[in-house]
């Protein structure tokens, strides 16, 4: 190119005409090979299904599912390509449809099935719940079709395996945790019932009737005070009844005195007696009410004692002297016998002051049991609080757990009998009526472009290598000279002849060359 040369629109077409025929060359040799090459590639069929989250078949409002609903197929894409595109599904079908024959002898599994993941594609619909599958293959439109059928149910049979996984494990793992709430509730139920056969009687809900047992109880001992404070005040009347009597028969009978000495020892042994068996009433009666190591105890132990030793030297005295005794008259007789009246009487009266005195012991002992209840209740009412709040929680838990398994086990029959949410076909693969790929006339288009393209290229090259001078102007531009004259070109005769032979055999190449080029294209759609 000469330089600080500019080219104007009539220059730029005056350089396109003098390259025609190279554009023109390079138009139809670019042309024709991408024909033939677009015409030798390999047809390609792709056959496409559509496959959308169906809802279950039964209503949720009386079986609801334990399983994420399938509408959000965006989300679960990444697991369902996992599936679709895992060798344990893919390889399968190469073995049974003989995919990739040529490509199986020469390369290793993996490849192959890497090859297959190339030519699937999995897609989801917008708008809608849906997703698409479709494969291309190489060979026939019927082998995309059965690859793509077949990739379909693998991605359905593959959900409903899941689907049935999960709802057993989730049956399994609710029901282990059933068995777990189960074990712990009743060993919860047992120690609720130790603790009530241990505590039953100081229970809050006891409460009651301990407090009417102590009242009656509180009555039993009133009444029982008041009929010991009435056998006490009897003894004490008997008691000095009998010492009245006692003393009007041994001390101001004034026949015992008239008597005389005969009559003496027999009287001061009676009324030794007397005393003595006064003495050990007493005595009897102060033990039921004291204990052993008392005053009043030791004091009449001790009076019993001197009494019995005196007595006995009495005695004694009385078998020694060996006086005989008179009879005794009747008052005497009535006086004793009502003297042994009195002193049954007394034995009597002690006798019930006993065992009264023992049951207000054991009234008591009870008063206190029952106190002991009733004093205890606060601390029982903590206790059992806190076992009950926690049998409550374990039970709630239990009920809710056994409900929960329930649910599970009938979501788990929904799954096994297919009627719950599921993908199915609405769209099945169908039989291509022509190649996907390759689209021969955007290939053809191209090539054109690409050969008109080349033309231009080798034209604008050839035009910035080319230094000759063709105007006046380019003269003057180069070597700032003015130009005196322009001399045309003579051609002679011999070189106009010259110029029309190479013309015409350069048309003639040309026409050949076009001529071939539509052969070969004719052959090849024709093959």
């Amino acid at each position: 190119m000469i330089p600080g040369k500019q080219y104007t629109s009539d220059e730029l077409l005056q350089a396109l005409w003098r390259r025609k025929w190279l554009i023109v060359v390079s138009f139809v040799l670019v042309s024709t090979a991408t024909v033939v090459v677009a015409s030798r590639m390999p047809d390609r069929y792709r056959a496409e299904a559509l496959i959308v989250a169906a809802p279950q078949s039964v209503s949720q409002d009386f079986v609801r599912t334990t399983i994420t609903p399938l509408t959000q197929i965006r989300d679960r894409m990444p697991t369902i390509n996992q599936q679709i595109l895992s060798r344990a599904s893919l390889e399968p079908i190469i073995r049974d449809l003989n995919l990739y024959a040529a490509l199986r002898q020469t390369s290793p599994m993996e490849a192959v099935i890497n090859r297959m993941r190339n030519d699937i594609a999995i897609t989801v619909a917008e708008g809608s719940e849906s997703f698409r599958i479709s494969y291309q293959a190489a060979d026939t439109a019927r082998l995309a079709v059965q690859v793509t059928d077949r990739l379909a149910r693998t991605a359905i049979e593959a959900n409903v395996r899941d689907r049935e996984v999960l709802t057993q494990e989730t049956s399994s793992f609710l029901g282990s945790q059933l068995e777990d709430a189960r074990s712990r509730l009743v060993e919860q139920e047992k120690r609720l019932e130790a603790y009530r056969l241990r505590y039953g009687n100081e229970l809050p809900n006891q409460l009651q009737s301990n407090m009417q047992a102590m009242q009656n109880v509180q009555l039993q001992i009133q009444s029982l005070n008041d009929s010991l404070n009435r056998d006490r005040d009897r003894r004490m009347l008997v008691a000095r009844q009998l010492a009245d009597l006692q003393s009007e028969q041994f001390i101001g009978d004034p026949a015992a005195s008239a008597a005389g000495s005969t009559t003496a020892p027999a009287a001061t042994n009676v009324a030794i007696g007397a005393e003595l068996e006064k003495a050990i009433a007493d005595l009897r009666a102060l033990e039921v009410r004291l204990t052993p190591e008392h005053p009043d105890v030791i004091r009449a132990k001790h009076l019993v004692a001197d009494l019995e030793d005196k007595a006995r030297k009495e005695a004694d005295a009385d078998a020694r002297g060996g006086g005989r005794r008179q009879p005794l008259t009747a008052t005497e007789i009535a006086k004793r016998n009502r003297v042994k009246e009195l002193q049954a009487e007394i034995e009597s009266l002690d006798r019930q002051i006993a065992q009264k005195l023992t049951d207000e012991r054991a009234l008591q002992t009870s008063l206190q049991g029952y106190r002991g209840r009733v004093e205890a209740v606060p601390t029982r009412e903590s206790e059992l609080a806190s076992l009950t709040r926690d049998y409550d929680t374990l039970q709630t838990q239990y009920r809710t757990l056994l409900t929960k398994q329930e649910d599970s086990k009938v979501a788990e029959e929904l799954e096994r009998r297919k009627v719950g949410a599921q993908f199915k076909i609405v769209d099945p693969p169908r039989l291509p009526e022509k190649p996907y790929r390759p689209n021969r006339l955007l290939i053809d288009l191209l090539g054109a472009a690409g050969g008109l393209a080349l033309g231009l290229t080798l034209t604008v090259l050839l035009e910035l290598i080319d230094r000759s001078f063709k105007t006046a102007t380019e003269v003057g531009l180069v070597l700032s000279m003015p130009v005196i004259g322009l001399i045309p070109m003579v051609i002679t005769r011999a070189e106009r002849r010259h110029a029309r032979w190479r013309h015409l055999a350069f048309s003639v190449g040309l026409a050949a060359m076009c001529a071939a080029c539509l052969t070969v294209v004719w052959l090849t759609f024709r093959i």
